[in-house]
């Protein structure tokens, strides 16, 4: 089954990107929003305990560790979005453009797969691309992320054969 084309503002690189794929073209302000959303929860219970002081005998340290946990998965969860939707063509990806045609026409003169080898079966390729594709878009509901190698990317790779 063919996978579904979105229209997008921006040329699709690709609808399924591995896990290391979009962590690996994070941009700098992808870290700098994760930092903000990390450092923003211990922030915030520092604030509310100024504002209405909590009188806890071991101050609010545990609330602002959970608060700082929570931001970091958050933060994360933020940033990998970003980076996916610029794979996605839905936020401007130049940078993502050249540096995906440049990567994967590497790979194809040196005749190694474009999007790696894979100890999976076909069918279960298939299954695993199914389920991972356009998942960026659940990702505050379950969050689901492409850790297998495959080829149902919805983009032509054509292109990096010249």
């Amino acid at each position: 089954m063919p996978v579904k084309q979105l229209e997008t503002p921006y040329p699709v690189i690709d609808v399924d990107p591995h896990f290391a794929r979009v962590v690996r073209y994070m941009r700098p302000n992808d870290y700098l929003l994760w930092g903000g959303v990390t450092a923003s929860g211990p922030l915030l219970v520092s604030l509310w305990d100024k504002m209405d002081p909590s009188k806890a005998t071991h101050g609010i340290r545990h609330a602002s560790r959970f608060a700082g946990c929570m931001g970091f998965v958050a933060g994360f969860m933020l940033a990998y979005q970003n980076s996916s939707f610029r794979f996605l063509g839905l936020k401007e990806n130049k940078q993502e453009q050249e540096r995906d045609f440049e990567e994967l026409s590497a790979l194809a003169k040196a005749g190694k797969p474009l999007y790696g080898d894979s100890d999976l079966s076909p069918y279960l390729q298939g299954v695993a691309s199914r389920n991972s594709t356009y998942s960026q878009f659940k990702l505050q509901t379950m969050p689901w992320f492409n850790f297998v190698n495959h080829n149902d990317h919805g983009a032509d790779t054509s292109k990096y054969q010249n």
